[in-house]
């Protein structure tokens, strides 16, 4: 009888086994992603995905540091004592530079009739348009954000220039109420002057590099959660970087320093790419965020503007983010079956559409 009964119970959970229990496992995950991807972060974090946000934050950096950071200092050179000073003070601050490093920056400042006479004005020229190739990368990471076909810039090296020109501007302005506000009281009206200011400048940023085809009450998200990323990063490398800086600089020397540098432009790349990422979730979203955003017209874009690319068909995962350009298929096309140019076809089609 007992093996009768034995033979009719029916399974049990050891019956089941290993099998079972991560079946049931799979099923939580899966619902539990499902609620994620309703959340505003979850979408962020994919359109990061999307722009391969790893082989752009590095490409972004590497940028920054071999032609904006040489354009700053040979420009600062040709500028008024008292400009090239606020500039300095605000580089300095904002990189978290102290000690034998700050030394070095400052001799980089002020040996400027050295660095005039081996430049020169055609020397000067020159470095800006070198230095459009980061801009280039920047407009490339809104324009990819966005969903926007990079198409042909029209006055590219002048947008560029024009660009730098109004980071200059607001590194100058930001260094010379340093003084004035950086004591006391006013460190605290210092702090929220400096972070509306870096606000406007990412909010001007994204119009312009947008080529104003997406309407400026939609890009203040993209501003606003740049300025508080950059800001809050400048904040934290003044507790982490004097000691990153000192340590490589005695044991590389002045390579050590470098790589620091590189190290400080590769996270500002993230916070770049963030605020890039966060605005067209925001501006799209179909819940009270967007509805706030948009305002009273339901529309991201101006009229006229060429309607946006599709979103790509398939699940991104975190090995997307290191992707290269060859192994990636246009948004909404399958990767398998779309041939694409090699690594660096971006920057040269940039370069066709500067020439």
């Amino acid at each position: 009888m007992s093996a009768d009964g034995d033979a009719t119970r029916p399974p049990t959970a050891a019956a089941d086994g290993l099998p079972g229990r991560v079946a049931r496992v799979q099923a939580r995950a899966a619902a539990g992603q499902e609620r994620l991807q309703g959340w505003l972060v979850w979408k962020v974090w994919e359109r990061m995905l999307e722009i391969e946000f790893v082989d752009r934050s590095v490409a972004l950096a590497g940028k920054a540091f071999v032609s904006f950071f040489p354009l700053v200092i040979v420009v600062a050179a040709f500028l008024p004592a008292g400009v090239r000073s606020s500039i300095f003070a605000t580089l300095t601050h904002r990189l978290g530079v102290e000690g034998a490093a700050l030394s070095t920056a400052k001799e980089a400042f002020s040996s400027a009739d050295d660095v005039r006479r081996a430049t020169g004005v055609l020397g000067l020229v020159l470095t800006f348009f070198f230095a459009s190739s980061f801009t280039a990368a920047i407009q490339r990471v809104y324009l990819r954000a966005w969903r926007r076909s990079p198409g042909r810039a029209v006055g590219a090296y002048a947008r560029g220039m024009t660009w730098l020109a109004a980071i200059l501007g607001y590194m100058a302005v930001l260094g010379a109420l340093r003084g004035p506000l950086g004591n006391g009281i006013g460190v605290g009206v210092f702090m929220v002057l400096a972070l509306a200011m870096s606000t406007g400048l990412w909010w001007f940023t994204a119009w312009f590099l947008l080529l104003g085809q997406v309407r400026w009450r939609v890009l203040l998200p993209t501003g606003l959660t740049t300025g508080i990323a950059l800001s809050g990063y400048a904040v934290s490398a003044t507790l982490w970087m004097p000691t990153v800086v000192s340590n490589n600089q005695a044991q590389f020397g002045f390579f050590g320093v470098a790589l620091a540098l590189t190290t400080w432009f590769s996270g500002a790349a993230i916070c770049i790419l963030v605020g890039a990422c966060a605005g067209p979730v925001l501006a799209e979203d179909t819940g009270w965020v967007g509805t706030l955003i948009r305002g009273s017209n339901p529309d991201t874009l101006v009229a006229g503007a060429d309607p946006p690319l599709p979103a790509p068909t398939e699940s991104l995962r975190l090995r997307d983010a290191f992707r290269h350009a060859e192994e990636l298929a246009p948004p909404g096309t399958s990767p398998s079956t779309t041939p694409l140019p090699p690594t660096g076809a971006d920057d040269r089609a940039d370069d066709r559409a500067r020439d």
